[in-house]
């Protein structure tokens, strides 16, 4: 990466090649002719770690987006929910990661001995008193942000490391370096409180990523979508909130032809906030997605959130799982197979079964009404009745059907061309399994003899 003309990061293989910080592009392609070159982009680089920072807040509130790409945490009230300390920084540098990032991750007693740590030994731990002395001992003195205008003079004093600074005269030390410097050494040390200002949330989710790249298949762009999922993650997490329906929108070139962004709109049957299950959600939608031109950046808006369900309290696990795992396993495979395959009932208020027997797709199921409880009606309702043959002048379905109800007379349908005049009753075969069947009502042109259907089955 250049800036101004010279190399400000680099990778091993580059440096294995013999590139160096401050080399210019020339040399650099001398040296390794198929490296990719990229000038730095500082707007971006700051959108990239605040980003993190909001997808930190999935592991606490206090977040501070500090000075030189330092994202700091306070993890004290987290540790026995995620686990202990070890877990916790795995998972911390997997939510990293999915940034397409490395971090140094650091552990101390204070904000500023972490931030200490991870920018002088590009991470570890300090969270004994011994193991910040030793810490100090090694970190040299220029990062700290008040030393580094007077790196001459600490140099020509010999002093090269942080406890070598705090091992000078503090009267001399204020006198010519002022207070400030000597309050960070203290809240390094952990003698004195640092202040924090908090990451602060929007009051709404709306986030935006541009890609290196035009990217033209859509399963390429899941990468960078699970990078806005993170960050919605955490602000939900942060706010209290689950989200109930979001949209992604892929954003396509501009200029004298631009085209709409393609909208993906995710809606949820149970509101939620886990990351790994709106993932999947979108890793789905985005294989069904044809684009009708390159993309150029991503784009993910909170369409409707709501307040977190309370966790619950009881002892016993629900057998079969809980209504929101019922909810996310629909919500998988209406992504996985579309919403026409993927229907709920939805009865309608008419008499005549195959009306009444309405299925519709789940993003579109009304509320739930009430249901009449004195109608029999079946499990299963067939889709085409069936002949039933007449034995003895009782119906017959593989055993002679015993009718066990009182009849049930439907007449209507002249509004709509599809009258319906029958009479249905619940009947018992010689196994005690009940079906629905129905006896047609000639009518006075007709002089065929009334036949039974079998129409629905029984629980």
């Amino acid at each position: 990466m250049l800036e101004g003309g010279r190399v400000v990061a680099l990778d091993r293989a580059a440096r294995a090649l013999g590139v160096v910080a401050g080399m210019r592009r020339g040399g650099v392609l001398s040296l390794a002719p198929d490296a990719q070159i990229r000038e730095r982009d500082a707007a971006r680089e700051r959108e990239l770690v605040l980003g993190v920072a909001y997808a930190l807040l999935q592991f606490t509130p206090s977040v501070v987006d500090a000075d030189e790409a330092v994202v700091v945490l306070d993890v004290t009230a987290s540790l026995r929910l995620f686990h202990g300390i070890l877990a916790l920084r795995q998972r911390v540098r997997d939510v990293v990661a999915s940034f397409g990032v490395t971090a140094a991750i650091s552990v101390a007693s204070s904000g500023p001995a972490a931030w200490m740590v991870a920018r002088g030994l590009r991470g570890g731990l300090a969270l004994s008193a011994r193991s910040l002395r030793r810490a100090l001992a090694r970190v040299p003195l220029v990062v700290a942000p008040d030393a580094r205008r007077y790196a001459n003079w600490f140099e020509d004093l010999g002093c090269e490391t942080l406890a070598d600074l705090q091992r000078l005269p503090r009267a001399g030390l204020r006198k010519r370096c002022g207070t400030q410097l000597l309050d960070w050494l203290d809240q390094v040390a952990g003698t004195a409180p640092a202040a924090y200002d908090w990451l602060e949330m929007p009051p709404s989710f709306d986030t935006r990523v541009e890609l290196m790249d035009r990217v033209e298949h859509a399963e390429a762009l899941l990468f960078v979508a699970r990078r806005l999922i993170l960050q919605l993650t955490g602000w939900l997490t942060a706010k209290q909130l689950d989200v109930a329906a979001f949209t992604l929108l892929l954003e396509h070139e501009r200029g004298r032809d631009a085209i709409a962004p393609t909208e993906i709109e995710i809606a949820l049957g149970a509101p939620t906030r886990f990351e790994e299950h709106l993932t999947r959600l979108v890793k789905e939608r985005l294989g069904h997605v044809e684009l009708a031109g390159p993309v150029i950046a991503v784009r993910l808006v909170a369409r409707s959130v709501q307040e977190a369900a309370a966790p619950s309290d009881s002892l016993f696990p629900e057998p079969g799982g809980t209504p929101q795992d019922h909810a996310r396993l629909l919500e998988l495979l209406t992504a996985r197979l579309g919403s026409e395959n993927v229907l709920v009932a939805a009865p309608m208020a008419d008499y005549r079964p195959e009306p009444a027997a309405r299925w519709v797709p789940m993003r579109d199921a009304p509320k739930p009404s009430p249901l009449p409880s004195d109608l029999p009606r079946p499990a299963w309702l067939l889709a085409k009745p069936v002949p039933l043959l007449t034995r003895e002048h009782r119906p017959f379905y593989g055993t002679p059907l015993r009718i066990v109800s009182p009849g049930e007379r439907i007449e209507g349908g002249w509004q709509d061309g599809q009258t319906v005049t029958r009479d249905y009753f619940v009947a018992e075969d010689d196994n005690g399994i009940c079906y629905w069947i129905y006896k047609e009502r000639p009518t006075a042109s007709d002089e065929s003899e009334a036949r039974f259907f079998l129409h629905g089955l029984f629980g």
